[in-house]
C-alpha cells in the first residue's frame, strides 16, 4: 500500500520553513497578529522547537506574507534563504555535496523535508539534465511565487556550492510577467515562459564537476544520520506526489480510478474526496502525468506524434492530438518544434 500524507497533516516543523517566511517578514517590518490567521501559529514570534504545522497553514502563511509585502522580490529573496536551510541532517548533506547530481540527488530524495511545497524531479536523458517541479499539496494560487522561490533556492544554493553561476535554462509555466528584472536578477537571462512544465534545463557535464567543498564521506555520514534523524515517516510524499510517481511508473498500463484507489489501499470514492481536498481530481493527476511524459519524448528522444501516441496507448496519433490540445491548449506539432528549437 503506498503511503502519503494529506494537506491537513501536521508534520512540518515550525522552525524550519515556516520560521524562514516569519524572519523575512520581519526584516521587511512585517508586525501583526493578522497575518498569522490561518497558520496555526498563535504569536507573531519565532516558534517553539516542538510546534508543527500542516501544509496548508504553511501555505497561508506564505499567501499571507505576500499579500502584506506585494513586492515583485518577495519570492525570489525567500528563496535565496532556503537552501540548504537548517533543516537538520539533510541540510548538512546537502553542504557536503560532492557536486550537483549528489546535491539534486539529496533534493529530490529529501524534498518532504527540504522543500515540503513543491517537489523536485530530476531526469538526464538525450544530453540534457532537467530538475522539473510538481504541487505537492494543491496550491494553485501560490505557484507561480512558489516556483520562483525554488528555483532561486537551487539556483543559490549551487552557485554557492560550485563556487560557480551555473548555466541553468529555466522554462516557466506562466505567461511572462510585465517585468522580468526580478528574474533576470536571481535566475538570469536564459528564460522561457509559457512553458508547460516548470523546470531547470542543464548540460549533463556540469552534473559530475567536482565542488570546492564537497566531501564524499562527509555527505554520506549526513545522509544515514538524516534518514536515522527524520525516519521514514518524515519523509513521507504528499498525496499528489505519490498519485504523480505511481501514474508515471504505470503511465503505459493505462492507470484507472479503481486500479490507483486500491494501490493507495482506499475507496474509489475516498480517493476522490482526497483529490479533491488538494484542490483536484483523478483525470488532472493522469492528464498531467501524460502531457509530462509526452514533452519527455518529444524533447529528450525527439518521437514524432505517431511514437508518443503508441507509447501512451492511444489507438491513434489523431486521438491523441486531440487529448493533448486538451491537456495543454497546444497541438502536439507547436509545442515539439518550440522544445526541440528551444
Amino acid at each position: 500500500m503506498i503511503a502519503y500524507r494529506q494537506n491537513g497533516d501536521r508534520y512540518i516543523p515550525a522552525q524550519h520553513q515556516p520560521a524562514l517566511v516569519l524572519d523575512y517578514a520581519c526584516s521587511r517590518e512585517l508586525d501583526g497578529d493578522h497575518l498569522l490567521h490561518g497558520t496555526g501559529l498563535r504569536h507573531w514570534n519565532m516558534p517553539s522547537a516542538n510546534c508543527v504545522v500542516t501544509p496548508a497553514e504553511y501555505l497561508q502563511l506564505v499567501a499571507n506574507v505576500m499579500r502584506a509585502l506585494d513586492s515583485p522580490d518577495s519570492s525570489f529573496m525567500l528563496g535565496q534563504q532556503m537552501l540548504p536551510g537548517h533543516y537538520g541532517g539533510l541540510s548538512h548533506a546537502l553542504l557536503q555535496a560532492q557536486n550537483l547530481r549528489q546535491a539534486l540527488e539529496i533534493l529530490c530524495a529529501g524534498h518532504a523535508r527540504l522543500c515540503p511545497l513543491l517537489t523536485p524531479r530530476l531526469i538526464e536523458e538525450g544530453g540534457l539534465a532537467v530538475l522539473y517541479w510538481t504541487d505537492s499539496f494543491g496550491a494553485p494560487s501560490q505557484l507561480p511565487a512558489l516556483v520562483e522561490m525554488h528555483m532561486t533556492a537551487v539556483t543559490a544554493m549551487c552557485r554557492w556550492l560550485s563556487g560557480e553561476r551555473l548555466p541553468w535554462r529555466y522554462c516557466i509555466n506562466r505567461s511572462a510577467p510585465a517585468h522580468v528584472e526580478q528574474h533576470e536578477v536571481h535566475l538570469g537571462s536564459d528564460l522561457r515562459f509559457g512553458c508547460h512544465l516548470d523546470a531547470m534545463l542543464i548540460e549533463p557535464a556540469w552534473l559530475d564537476r567536482p565542488w570546492p567543498r564537497g566531501n564524499a564521506m562527509a555527505a554520506s555520514v549526513a545522509l544515514r544520520s538524516a534518514t536515522a534523524e527524520a525516519g521514514e515517516l518524515a519523509l513521507t510524499p504528499s498525496l499528489l506526489t505519490a498519485m504523480y510517481d505511481y501514474l508515471l511508473e504505470n503511465i503505459r498500463l493505462a492507470p484507472t480510478l479503481e486500479g490507483s484507489a486500491a494501490a493507495f489501499g482506499v475507496s474509489p470514492a475516498t480517493l476522490k474526496r482526497h483529490l479533491a481536498r488538494h484542490g483536484s481530481h483523478f483525470q488532472a493527476e493522469l492528464d498531467q502525468v501524460r502531457a509530462h511524459v509526452a514533452m519527455h519524448l518529444f524533447q529528450m528522444r525527439g518521437y514524432d506524434n505517431e511514437a508518443v501516441a503508441h507509447y501512451l496507448g492511444f489507438h491513434d496519433a489523431t486521438n491523441f492530438r486531440r487529448s493533448f490540445k486538451r491537456w495543454t491548449g497546444l497541438v502536439p506539432s507547436l509545442l515539439r518544434d518550440a522544445l526541440l528549437h528551444s
